[in-house]
């Protein structure tokens, strides 16, 4: 592949061969040049939890019904897609398409499984990304949104995903939603040890029920040697006495800053050495009229919830969109250092803290070395 040369880029410049970064000294003649007029350069993030399945990106507007509870919103959900029209191969498509052009390198994609959708949302999904595969990495979780004990027929479907198309078996919720925590635990590393693959859990139980949950799970992390991720967690936003029990069971967490809703500790998690992702969650889809799929923006979202002032916190908010999201996902990083993958943006902006804070969009993504979009 021929080489690509970024001039005047902070915090300096890139040379790109054969999709990774070398060093500037074996630049040859004949390279490309491409004048970055002072543009900063980021590692691509990393979306490390998004509902494709469900996304009315690109389609005409849905009315959203009210909901006061998350059986109100799932039976809400089921209700609502049972009356879309574009499958779901195409609104996964059209919004992979918009993460790409923001500069998103990979996705964790949390796919509804059940009996009511048998597997065809984890086709759907699959399809879009195998047609994307050179642009976007997708793993996709079997996710039991309905239930996996309380939705008879789940558990085999989910099984059954494994082989046709799903790389993580999911679970959510196993006091609130299917009140058996040892039961749903039970199935979920019995199938991930089965079929050698990590477990990625939404956990929206709150206050001591939330709590044992998470201990229960990182228990059954550090016996198992499961690679485990805990989504959302509400229960630990101000639990951050947690923090080394989670690190020495190698519990991973992801946190998508929505709404209302409790946000991690992100600074006193990774200070303890808890491996944290960052996620868009929902994306116009029956549950929320928000959400952009722009991991900058929720980058932005993570700082101002988490009250970020100085340069460094803001900064931190950024590398858990990026280092974190892919160290999560067992990508390379892409620290824009020689030998990295090419992953990265170009943005308008003078440092990572101004990033976060203006939301810029990319003027240039280059992902495996080659310039995928330009803005400017």
């Amino acid at each position: 592949m021929a080489q690509i040369l970024f001039t005047d880029v902070r915090p300096h410049d890139v040379l790109v061969e054969d999709g990774r970064l070398v060093p500037l000294e074996r630049r040859t003649e004949g390279c490309e040049v491409v004048e970055a007029g002072g543009l900063l350069a980021l590692p691509a993030p990393v979306d490390a939890h998004v509902h494709p399945d469900k996304t009315t990106w690109g389609q005409p507007w849905l009315s959203r019904t009210p909901a006061r509870t998350l059986r109100d919103l799932i039976e809400g959900d089921v209700a609502a897609r049972a009356g879309m029209t574009a499958p779901v191969a195409a609104r996964a498509a059209a919004l992979m398409d918009h993460a790409i052009a923001r500069g998103t390198r990979a996705w964790r994609a949390h796919v509804d499984v059940a009996p009511v959708y048998g597997l065809s949302n984890v086709h759907g999904v699959r399809e879009a990304a195998q047609a994307r595969e050179d642009l976007l990495d997708v793993q996709i979780v079997a996710f039991p949104q309905l239930g996996l004990l309380s939705a008879p027929g789940t558990a085999e479907l989910m099984e059954q995903s494994l082989k046709e198309g799903a790389d993580i078996v999911g679970g959510l919720d196993p006091v609130g939603v299917d009140g058996d925590l040892h039961g749903h635990l039970d199935l979920l590393y019995g199938m991930a040890e089965r079929h050698t693959v990590p477990v990625d859990i939404h956990l929206h139980d709150g206050g001591e029920q939330g709590v044992a949950q998470v201990l229960e799970i990182a228990r059954r992390a550090r016996s198992s040697g499961v690679p485990t991720t805990i989504s959302h967690a509400f229960c630990l936003a101000d639990r951050e006495d947690l923090a080394e029990t989670l690190a020495e069971a190698k519990v991973a967490l992801t946190t998508c800053a929505l709404g209302a809703d409790p946000v991690l500790p992100v600074r006193s998690l990774l200070k303890a050495g808890v491996l944290v992702g960052l996620g868009s969650d929902g994306v116009r889809d029956p549950w929320t009229p928000f959400g952009d799929g722009d991991m900058i923006n929720r980058a932005h979202l993570l700082a101002y919830r988490t009250d970020a002032r100085t340069d460094e916190e803001l900064a931190t908010c950024y590398e858990v969109a990026a280092h974190g999201g892919a160290a999560l996902l067992g990508l390379e990083p892409a620290r824009l250092q020689a030998g990295d993958p090419a992953d990265f943006i170009l943005v308008r902006a003078e440092s990572v803290a101004q990033a976060v804070v203006d939301k810029p969009t990319p003027q240039f993504v280059v992902r495996n070395g080659r310039v995928r979009e330009r803005s400017c």
